[in-house]
């Protein structure tokens, strides 16, 4: 399969910066639709990259979008919902589930054949989590097109690099408090590098042995919650004191903090964290060929911006190298 140009949807996130660069890295066209062009400057000086003003919501506009494009790349997803509705909130519906329905039905009508999806792992229609039974409908959604479509769908873990919301937040507040309250410590991840999320979605594209999959990415090492707050205490040089909390206190916090206007941590988050996020079928549950790379090796680099490599760092990914 000839892929020269692709559409990637919730391409101005953070996954999707990475994914940018690689497409633009290997020659391949990119369209990032966006609601707010102004916002996504950085993304326009990649070579090969258009991004139109565009409401994806919209079945019609999608099927537009597509045309002349030979796969579409689906990242779109949010973390949290003002909303608490069994199954889920229509703001995960929306996000998860419909938008998926849209995505497949406007592939097919525009004649785009190759669609890769971001789900999430420990995606189910059955999960501890509104936001884990979304992914879980959205998810099966894009596998029950495969025939009339050729669709792959990965299930990360917990992603981390340069731009993240997990090392980074926990870096920023580490640096400012004496105390960190810390609930759920005992939750279990193997976070994945965001760059290796890219190569995995890009190296697929082309890949027909990907067809109908469902793979994990996951890193090369479990870490507790805990353990990952520990480090980033450590890269941060911060002498915060980590106040581990029981359940109840934990959501009490969490509740505490989903009403501010852009939540860090949220009950539903708590959920999730019910299920360990790391990879139940071992390594041949990942793409052939694919090898993560350790968060050891990476973490250093962004967290510890005042080093040389951590400067380094952030000028090649700011320049897209």
């Amino acid at each position: 399969m000839d892929i020269k140009k692709v559409l990637l949807l919730g391409g101005s996130g953070f996954v999707g910066t990475y994914i940018v660069n690689r497409l633009s890295q290997r020659g391949i066209e990119v369209t990032v639709p966006t609601r707010r062009r102004e916002r996504t400057k950085a993304l326009i000086i990649q070579p090969g990259v258009t991004m139109p003003e565009a409401d994806i919501r919209c079945e019609k506009t999608l099927t537009e979008l597509m045309r002349g494009h030979d796969a579409v790349i689906n990242l779109v997803g949010i973390l949290h919902s003002r909303d608490v509705v069994l199954p889920y909130s229509r703001d995960f519906a929306e996000a998860h589930v419909e938008l998926p329905k849209k995505i497949v039905a406007a592939c097919k009508a525009a004649g785009v054949r190759r669609l890769v999806h971001m789900s999430a792992l420990n995606a189910d229609p059955k999960g501890t989590s509104e936001y884990l039974r979304s992914k879980g409908d959205g998810e099966a959604v894009v596998l029950a097109a495969q025939g009339e479509l050729d669709v792959t769908v990965f299930r990360p873990s917990v992603i981390f690099g340069l731009g993240d919301s997990f090392l980074s937040m926990f870096a920023a507040v580490l640096k400012k408090v004496p105390f960190f309250p810390l609930g759920f410590g005992h939750a279990r991840f193997q976070p994945v590098w965001a760059a290796d999320v890219a190569d995995a979605f890009v190296d697929s594209l082309r890949d027909a042995s990907t067809f109908g999959q469902a793979y994990e990415l996951v890193g090369p090492k479990v870490y507790t919650l805990r353990e990952l707050v520990d480090y980033t205490r450590e890269l941060t040089g911060s002498t915060a004191t980590i106040i581990p909390l029981s359940e109840g206190w934990a959501y009490l916090q969490a509740g505490l903090m989903w009403l501010a206007p852009n939540p860090m941590l949220s009950p539903d988050n708590l959920r999730s964290m019910q299920v360990d996020s790391v990879a139940e079928g071992g390594p041949a549950q990942a793409p052939a060929g694919w090898s993560p790379t350790a968060l050891e090796a990476i973490a250093p680099t962004y967290i510890a911006l005042n080093t040389p490599k951590g400067k380094l760092d952030s000028f090649r990914f700011r320049a897209g190298r």
